[in-house]
């Protein structure tokens, strides 16, 4: 409906022509609901945004363009109020023919074009395969698979992709940390780095570690730690961790070193895409970093920065120069070493997205990557690419509360509670919408009791309620040897004019507009906000009124806009990953 008006008055504008000036006549078109039923359904205030250029009073404007308004059955009628804006009532019709298309196009109903099929690739958790995903990354993962199923409804190509950092120091401290827990296996005793990985999952790994090479790589405790400079509290611990790294590499030598390193890395790549799958998301491309590295797009693209004068040589480092592209401070991508950084890699990864002929690109990542965004839009820029084609949505931390007390999390040292932990617990189901309830920009406080409640406070059991009502319904209807007669129905949805009902019809009709809300803003919690909305008409319109009528049209016409409202209830939590039960 919301695209017929803006139609219609763009109808009108044409029709008026030049007479309102060529920045005038090519101006957008746009409709918004009303926030006051009293002004309508529909308002637009393109009298006011064209007054200046049209040299016109807006209400003036606004008469012109309500005279040059072509015919639709569509609008009841409509008004000028204000200092211009133009109001729309809708008649019985319009809402009748929406809720056809509801009926008509089913699960495909509120998907658009409006993305015009662009292609953007989305990048989405790309833990540190490192450990098991916590809660902070099932939010990630919710916000990330969720956004991509809306951007597809609305018309984008997209494109869901992993980036696995499984190159540099933190797969070796994985590595050793696997190591050393397997000498434990083997009766060696020794210390546990402090910088090392704790948690159970190394554990785990150690012990197929033993599996497969048996005491093959057992070192003597001693052999180990001779003249290692010491460990925090009373050393520096990354110093440690590091002589600790090129001692195992010195002792098992370093093919022994990388078959560690590959079981440790397949183990928790294993443990994630099992994770992931689980809570239903799921990837068209898992992209190593050592991949990247190989394929020598690293070295493309530095040299590419290198031809154009991009580079500068400081300290035994190459820099980039970043501050030329809008960052804070120049880059280094290649330390006193020789080893390239994570920045070089950034730079070359996203080069190498574009070169996919992705036009836009999409990362979504934690709320601690806020320097991110301008300097690899910097390295874009440089390499010839543009730099707003790269977007950054980042993700707030979330805290679990059990009982108004709030769960205490680490890191490191695995005082956190897994995303696999919290799925057992709560279902699927509620850790899915619970994530997406407020903005991704905003942290999230997350209540587990309430999660596992089921009252109308809990809204994943109030949306889904609401679906399975009219599941009820319909068991009812044919218990009662009735059948629903769609075509009656829809043929006298005039009949529903009570305020529940106008309410409802006025709601699930809204749906396409927030979709496409929830896509231009890459907002999920916007869709959870209607859904909650349109539950709830449903839920008012249900203990207000009997469906299963005498009267077959109104009975039809009922049913017709309660299967509407399920059909739409369906279509939303489908894009959200959240069940619609039959039953609850």
């Amino acid at each position: 409906m919301k695209q017929q008006l803006e139609q219609l008055l763009a109808g009108a504008l044409a029709a008026l022509g030049g007479a309102l000036g060529e920045p005038a006549a090519a101006a957008a078109v746009t409709v918004e609901r009303a926030r006051d039923a009293r002004h309508g359904d529909f308002s637009s205030n393109i009298a006011l945004r064209l007054a200046k250029a049209a040299r016109s009073n807006p209400r003036e404007l606004a008469q012109r363009i309500l005279a040059a308004l072509p015919p639709s059955p569509l609008v009841l009628r409509s008004e000028i109020a204000g200092a211009g804006f133009i109001n729309f009532f809708l008649s019985p019709a319009a809402y009748g023919e929406e809720l056809a298309a509801i009926h008509e196009r089913a699960e495909r109903y509120g998907h658009s074009t409006l993305g015009h099929g662009e292609r953007v690739l989305l990048e989405f958790v790309s833990a540190n395969p490192t450990g098991p995903l916590h809660v902070g990354h099932g939010r990630q993962a919710a916000y990330g698979a969720t956004l991509a199923n809306i951007l597809v409804a609305a018309g984008f190509t997209v494109a869901r992709e992993y980036y696995i950092n499984d190159a540099g120091r933190q797969v070796d401290i994985l590595a050793v940390s696997a190591w050393m827990r397997y000498l434990e296996a083997c009766g060696e005793t020794l210390p546990f780095p402090e910088n090392g990985y704790r948690g159970d999952y190394v554990r785990s790994i150690a012990a197929r570690l033993h599996a497969s090479e048996g005491d093959g790589l057992r070192r003597a405790a001693a052999s180990v730690l001779a003249g290692l400079p010491p460990d925090a509290p009373a050393g520096d611990k990354e110093v440690y961790i590091d002589a600790l790294i090129a001692r195992a590499r010195e002792l098992i030598g370093a093919e022994a070193f990388a078959r560690v390193l590959e079981q440790s890395l397949a183990q928790m790549l294993a443990d994630i895409r099992e994770d992931l799958e689980q809570f239903g998301v799921r990837f068209d491309r898992w992209y190593s970093e050592r991949e990247l590295e190989r394929s020598g797009a690293i070295d493309r693209a530095l040299a590419r920065l290198e031809r154009d004068g991009r580079l500068y040589q400081q300290q035994r480092a190459t820099w980039f120069r970043a501050t030329l592209f809008g960052d804070e401070k120049d880059r280094v991508v290649v330390r006193e070493n020789g080893q390239k950084t994570y920045f070089a890699s950034d730079i070359a990864y996203h080069l190498q997205k574009r070169e996919r002929g992705f036009e836009r690109l999409i990362d979504v990542l934690g709320a601690d990557h806020h320097g991110y965004v301008a300097r690899v839009r910097a390295g874009l820029t440089a390499m010839g690419e543009p730099g707003e084609s790269l977007e950054v949505n980042l993700i707030q931390f979330v805290s679990l509360f059990r009982g108004g007390q709030k769960v205490p999390m680490g890191k490191r040292e695995a005082q956190f509670v897994t995303l696999r932990q919290l799925r057992e617990e709560v279902g699927n189901d509620a850790c899915r919408l619970f994530y997406l309830m407020r903005s991704h920009d905003q942290p999230l406080d997350f209540d587990l009791e309430l999660a596992k409640s089921r009252t109308n406070e809990n809204p994943v059991y109030y949306i889904q309620y609401a679906h399975a009502r009219v599941a009820s319904v319909l068991k009812q209807m044919a218990a009662r040897g009735l059948q629903f007669d769609r075509a009656e129905g829809l043929a006298h949805t005039a009949l529903l004019t009570s305020a529940h009902e106008q309410a409802a019809l006025a709601c699930v009709t809204r749906y396409a507009e927030a979709l496409e809300q929830a896509a231009v803003n890459r907002a999920p919690h916007t869709l959870v906000h209607y859904l909650r909305e349109l539950a709830n008409a449903l839920h008012t319109y249900y203990n207000a009124e009997q469906f299963l009528v005498e009267d077959s049209k109104i009975r039809n016409a009922r049913l017709a806009l309660v299967i509407g409202v399920q059909q739409v209830l369906r279509n939303g939590l489908g894009l959200l990953g959240v069940s619609a039960p039959e039953s609850m």
